[in-house]
């Protein structure tokens, strides 16, 4: 939630357009407010206009009393103090740099080219920090299918436990069959679920929406929870159309749906400081491209990527394929 009333007007301003005009999705503007409110904060600190406490750091700095004036003062360097800064003081790696430069940028762009409000942009020269490829983190199929077959496994019947196990189950088929997002999860509603196409609509990554088709797994693990998992009664009426529900009869929340992966991550006997939701669609992906030879342009499709360079890290994890292409050469046996 972002509390609108420490921020100074103009940033406000610029989360309306953003939100209107740009129709960014409410976690690209709750990523924005915090990038953004950061960098004001440093501002404040590094203009002599408020100090650092030794244990909170820049936290209890307020930035609504902020003008124009001030922001106009902004050169390159203050940007690059500011990075300076978060990679020395918060270890912040390339790709948390990079988010806030996109947050800067685009802030002072509608600061400067849209509203006129400041004469120049201090970000016109700013650089991005280049990025390491990592190759992505994965299950293998054996430890896929065991959590599968974990999740499905109602809890001992003791007093106070309740059998989520149709709920966490086609939740887990849907991370490991689809490759989709915690967000997008979270957001299924029923009427999104086209039962006789088998497929459904999500809301991706810049607020767009994409089909997700749906294979035998996904349709029978939905099924058996609309009928004998999620509640008929007591639903509260905001998410009285949401597919997956918590124990409180609302929407399931991001965190309850982080805490039933790691949860059973660990009663699949796999670690879950290693494995995280964002790896079961790392997962996804990987037992796709390795099994089902799908096409990257279509994987690409798939994973809702909007560029394909991303979707192509995951033609380098596969290293059994190269050592069998090397195995397989003619000349291996003279």
């Amino acid at each position: 939630m972002i509390n609108r009333e420490d921020n100074p007007s103009f940033l406000n301003d610029f989360l309306d357009y953003s939100s209107t005009i740009l129709n960014k999705s409410p976690n690209t503007m709750k990523e924005y407010n915090y990038d953004i409110n950061h960098f004001l904060r440093f501002i404040k600190y590094k203009f002599s206009m408020a100090n650092m406490d030794d244990e909170t750091g820049l936290s209890k700095v307020i930035v609504n009393d902020l003008t124009l004036d001030t922001i106009a003062k902004i050169q390159l360097e203050d940007i690059h103090a500011f990075l300076g800064y978060m990679k020395e003081t918060f270890s912040s790696k390339p790709a948390t740099l990079s988010r806030k430069i996109s947050s800067l940028r685009v802030f002072f762009q509608y600061l400067c080219n849209k509203t006129k409000r400041i004469p120049n942009n201090p970000c016109i020269d700013l650089e991005t920090p280049k990025l390491g490829k990592r190759l992505p983190k994965y299950l293998s199929l054996e430890q896929s299918q065991k959590l599968l077959q974990v999740s499905q496994t109602p809890p001992p019947a003791t007093h106070g436990n309740h059998d989520n196990s149709s709920r966490n189950f086609a939740i887990i088929t849907l991370f490991l069959n689809c490759g989709m997002r915690l967000s997008e999860l979270v957001g299924i509603n029923i009427k999104d679920i086209d039962f006789s196409e088998k497929k459904l609509n999500v809301i991706g990554k810049g607020n767009k929406e994409r089909t997700i088709y749906l294979n035998k797994a996904c349709m029978e693990a939905i099924n058996n929870y609309l009928d004998n998992g999620r509640p008929k009664e007591g639903i509260k009426f905001e998410s009285r159309n949401a597919l997956f529900l918590s124990e409180q009869r609302k929407r399931i929340s991001n965190r309850t749906v982080q805490y039933i992966v790691k949860e059973e991550l660990q009663l699949a006997g796999i670690d879950p400081n290693k494995y995280s939701v964002h790896k079961l669609r790392h997962t996804a992906a990987t037992l796709m491209y390795k099994y089902g030879n799908v096409d990257i342009r279509a994987l690409q499709e798939l994973l809702g990527h909007e560029s394909i360079s991303t979707t192509e890290i995951y033609t380098h994890v596969d290293n059994e394929q190269i050592r069998n292409a090397v195995e397989s050469n003619p000349l291996s046996k003279e």
